[in-house]
């Protein structure tokens, strides 16, 4: 497996920035990015999950006095809320004394607390960067067919690398219980783990389809309210992904309520009890799966730096993936699971409709050619490649 993507990014935060805030789902792999930059640094490691740990800053200015001009980094830093003021002034006193970049890397499960209260407290002083699950890119060599790997098992790197396909099961099942057992309750003690667990797999079988908070309602048997506030839950732990519809005068009756997608194939898998890939091959939520981990994956490399939502219209035209760039370049994305891939009329409508620079039909194949004067069919990997020299093109 290759280094992670952002591994670079976050190092060159760190060189031009106070603090840091890398964010993201637990097992993801901060952790270990963040002991392989502290590696290279003067640094000190405090993981607060740890008693011991949290011992140390029970006196966190006299700490972090005596730790000036060295990187520190502090695991599960949404543990110690009231930490975040005592930060802001360790920052404005190392300006003080000349320094102004690499003095903290801060490590968080979820963007529940940590990204408001560190805005609140450290605003001006900090950068935000979200390590997603693995892409494609990172997994090249781990098997004969990384592509397939990957989305059957998902991008949390033990489940991964797993020795087997019955491991990579048993270590997303029981990824998917310590979050209902222990982070749901962490953050949230008042909502129901079972309702919760229910919630998760119903969104699993309406994987990219609209929000329909009512009808989740009756499910579930709860209000509407409720149901909203689990989804934010789950979508602030990062572990479900809202997508929302773009807005265009284009005199359309268009969708106004998001789609939503589990952010993580293998984890979407095991909670529809996919086992491996011959499973998924006779499964009706392939196709969804497969346009859940293109989204997924183009986040991935996206990195919150491109504007993706999806169009739809009450008369049928649809784009499954949106992309608008900051120059007004607009890509149109049609995800489809066949080596043969035709697009929809609604796509050719959706098409019509906005006039976007590019139109393409992302497929699992490995040659990208036209498929018509206007719309391409394009590989993953090769998009992936596109869209990243785009963004470091602006």
């Amino acid at each position: 497996m290759r280094a992670r993507n952002l591994n670079r990014q976050v190092r060159e935060l760190l060189d031009s920035t106070p603090a840091v805030v890398l964010i993201g789902s637990r097992q993801v792999g901060k952790t270990t990015l963040a002991r392989e930059i502290g590696d290279e640094r003067d640094a000190v490691y405090l993981d607060l999950e740890s008693p011991s740990d949290r011992a140390k800053l029970a006196d966190p200015e006299s700490y972090l006095n005596e730790h000036m001009g060295r990187l520190v980094i502090l695991d599960e830093v949404h543990r110690v809320p009231d930490l975040f003021p005592v930060l802001r002034g360790r920052i404005d006193e190392g300006r003080r004394r000349g320094i102004r970049s690499g003095m903290y890397l801060l490590l968080g499960s979820a963007s529940i607390d940590l990204l408001d209260r560190s805005a609140e407290s450290l605003a001006g002083r900090i950068s935000y960067v979200e390590l997603h699950p693995l892409s494609l890119s990172e997994v090249q060599g781990i098997s004969s067919n990384p592509l397939q790997s990957l989305w059957v098992r998902g991008g949390y790197p033990d489940s991964t690398l797993a020795s087997s396909e019955s491991h990579s099961y048993t270590w997303r099942s029981n990824f998917i219980r310590t979050y209902l057992e222990r982070e749901v309750p962490q953050f949230s003690p008042r909502k129901s783990t079972e309702q919760m667990r229910q919630l998760w797999t119903m969104l699993a079988h309406l994987q990219g389809q609209v929000l329909n908070a009512s009808m989740l309602a009756r499910s579930i048997g709860v209000d509407y309210k409720t149901v909203l506030s689990y989804i934010t839950l789950l979508e602030q732990l990062l572990l479900v992904r809202t997508l929302q519809p773009w807005h265009t005068n284009a005199g359309k009756r268009l969708t106004k309520r998001p789609k939503l997608y589990v952010r993580d194939s293998g984890i979407l898998h095991t909670l529809l009890g996919i086992r491996s890939f011959d499973e998924l091959l006779g499964n009706p939520i392939i196709g969804q799966s497969w346009e859940g981990f293109v989204l997924q994956q183009i986040c991935a490399v996206a990195s919150n730096n491109l504007n993706i939502s999806f169009y739809r219209t009450s008369g049928g035209a649809e784009i499954d993936v949106l992309l608008n760039f900051d120059n007004g370049e607009q890509w149109a994305i049609e995800v489809k699971r066949s080596t043969a891939p035709s697009p929809r009329r609604g796509f050719h409508e959706a098409i019509a409709d906005l006039t976007p620079q590019r139109a393409l039909v992302v497929y699992n194949g490995t040659e990208k050619y036209p498929l018509s004067p206007t719309i391409e069919a394009i590989p993953l990997a090769i998009l992936l490649d596109e869209i990243t020299s785009r963004l470091n093109f602006e």
